[in-house]
């Protein structure tokens, strides 16, 4: 039953498109949830009502994994703060605040904060300290005396997109509904991945402000630089239909340690700093509409289905929801039934790709050998250890030049193969779902809504350049043996090793290619499925939970059921008033939830 026995009606704000009207309406809203025991929701809309009331935006870090984010917000800040390592240290979004004094705290999923020590940081947010989030964080904040943090801005440090730690994808994303604007933070090696184009698309529907950083630039040359850059861009407009206003080259580790060129650096503080002086307060009034407009949705949701519930009798409800796991257990065996389909679909896809590398291979090596033979022909002529290795380094060089490039058209061409199975899977499970909501369960209506063909893979490139060959194990007493051959002149012999070397690079790393794409299309059908069963379950969660709290009103009597009632009804007008006084959020019919 609800927790309170009334429903008092909310007086109008006095502005309700200020931030104090906006936080108003988001403690009531989070009021309403306690009251019908939706205690998720009430936590997140009080969050965001004491924001919005302070003033507070998040700005968010997103990317794949290993792409620096820790590191630039450490530099950004002007200390190292948050962890940073070889194995992925984010599990679960980290919220950098202003305060007086450097401290640190964490949520548990039952709402509680805990103080802890700043130094103490990895043991919340790292894989090794708290794998797949065993510790049940909810939220971490550290408060930094930092004055970029004093107007209002937080920064956010987001779990890494594609690590082996599906767990941490899946925080990201979460994350993005509440997400002010962003910072994507990019590579030069590997360039932009197909997964961080989908997120940067899923978050420009939440927000109009993106600053793009290719970061690392200490690594590549000032020409590869510019090539990712420009690359960078080009993905973004065509994923995003429409320009992006800069994009930033800078080294976050060389900035926090005070070293090196600076780059781009000035310009992205510089730009920054413009966005938090020109849309800070007006960020922060966007993010409390948006969340009185999802989070009033989702009470709704449940408003109707406990209406729907007191006003049957308990035997039919009893009955329907019996029905409805019956027909979700149905449901869901067919999910397994339609992954047959898209295994059939996947070893389609393997088998169109491993025909595009071999022909790949066929087609590239006899270029990539003319090429290694002009470039040895005028390779000077040293001593034997220092050559083969000049050779090598040659042949490499080739290869990846070679590869790099192929990696990339391989990797869109195989995202619009993805998509369009996906589309066909998503298709085939929305006519089922709606076959379902016409045999009599309208709770399922909603989901066809619900499901959409994911618009690109879910798990970023793994991919990395391999250049240990079989033959590296012979290498070292080939480098032996030089020593005399170089004496003599007899340079042949490296010469073939070389082209050897260059064959194998090409094999292997084109050979990994293709396995990088059947994997992410392996991974990506994974998620689909499973945001598909979720999406069943939810629908299960809320009607059992329904019919639960008209089980104990109607064995109350009838005026408990005419109390609750009567209570659903001042919560359902309440909710109506609370949304159609955020603008932009369109106007709300008492009838949608009836």
């Amino acid at each position: 039953m609800e927790r309170s026995s009334t429903a008092r009606p909310i007086d109008p704000p006095r502005e309700p498109r200020s931030a104090t009207g906006i936080a108003e309406r988001l403690s009531r809203i989070a009021a309403i949830a306690n009251e019908i025991a939706a205690d998720q929701i009430g936590v997140e809309a009080a969050d965001l009502a004491q924001r919005v009331a302070q003033g507070r935006f998040y700005v968010a870090c997103v990317g794949q994994f290993k792409r620096g984010k820790s590191t630039l917000l450490d530099a950004l800040i002007g200390e190292p703060i948050l962890p940073t390592g070889i194995v992925p240290v984010t599990a679960v979004p980290t919220v950098v605040r202003f305060g007086e004094r450097r401290s640190a705290r964490v949520r548990h999923k039952n709402g509680e904060w805990l103080a802890i020590n700043p130094d103490d940081l990895h043991e919340y947010v790292s894989e090794e300290r708290n794998p797949g989030n065993l510790k049940q964080v909810d939220g971490v904040e550290v408060f930094v005396p930092s004055s970029l943090l004093r107007t209002g801005m937080c920064l956010v440090d987001t779990p890494g997109l594609g690590s082996v730690f599906a767990e941490n994808t899946a925080a990201t994303k979460a994350f993005v509904p509440h997400i002010d604007a962003a910072m994507v933070i990019v590579g030069a090696d590997p360039p932009i991945a197909g997964e961080e184009l989908a997120l940067v698309e899923a978050v420009s529907q939440h927000v109009t402000k993106i600053l793009v950083v290719v970061n690392k630039a200490d690594r590549v040359t000032d020409t590869e630089l510019r090539t990712a850059s420009a690359f960078t861009a080009k993905m973004l407009e065509t994923r995003l239909h429409r320009g992006v206003d800069a994009i930033y080259a800078v080294s976050a580790i060389e900035r926090l340690e005070g070293r090196g060129p600076e780059r781009d650096w000035g310009k992205f503080r510089a730009a920054l700093n413009t966005f938090v002086e020109e849309s800070g307060g007006d960020l922060s009034r966007r993010a409390g509409e948006r969340g009185v407009q999802r989070y009033g949705e989702q009470l709704l949701s449940v408003v109707r289905e406990e209406r729907a519930a007191m006003m049957r009798p308990l035997e039919e409800s009893e009955r329907r929801v019996r029905e409805m796991r019956k027909t979700i257990a149905d449901a869901e065996r067919s999910m397994h039934d339609l992954g047959y389909l898209f295994t059939g679909e996947q070893h389609r896809i393997s088998d169109l790709f491993l025909e595009r590398r071999k022909r790949f291979f066929e087609a590239t090596l006899p270029t990539a050998r003319s090429e290694l033979e002009r470039a040895l022909n005028n390779l000077p002529r040293s001593f034997g250890p220092s050559y083969r290795s000049a050779t090598q380094q040659v042949a490499l060089a080739i290869a990846r030049k070679h590869v790099q490039p192929w990696l990339t058209q391989e990797e869109a061409y195989a995202e619009e193969v993805y998509r369009k199975t996906a589309q066909r899977f998503v298709d085939f499970a929305n006519d089922y779902l709606n076959r379902l909501a016409n045999a009599g369960l309208p709770e399922l209506a909603q989901m066809p809504h619900a499901l959409d063909a994911e618009r690109g893979f879910r798990l970023g490139s793994q991919f990395s350049f391999y250049h240990q060959t079989g033959l590296s194990d012979q290498l070292v007493f080939q480098l032996i043996g030089d020593i005399g051959r170089g004496i003599v002149g007899a340079y042949g012999g490296v010469r073939r090793d070389a082209m050897k070397y260059l064959s194998a690079l090409l094999e292997v790393n084109s050979t990994r290619v293709h396995s990088d794409i059947n994997e992410r299309v392996l991974e990506s059908r994974h998620w689909l499925e499973a945001d598909i069963r979720k999406l069943l379950r939810n629908v299960s969660h809320i009607a059992e939970k329904a019919l639960e709290h008209a089980r104990a009103a109607q064995e109350s009597g009838a005026a408990a059921v005419e109390s609750a009632l009567a209570r659903l009804s001042g919560v359902e007008a309440e909710l109506v008033q609370l949304m159609n006084s955020s603008p932009g959020g369109g106007p709300v019919s008492a009838d949608r939830v009836r």
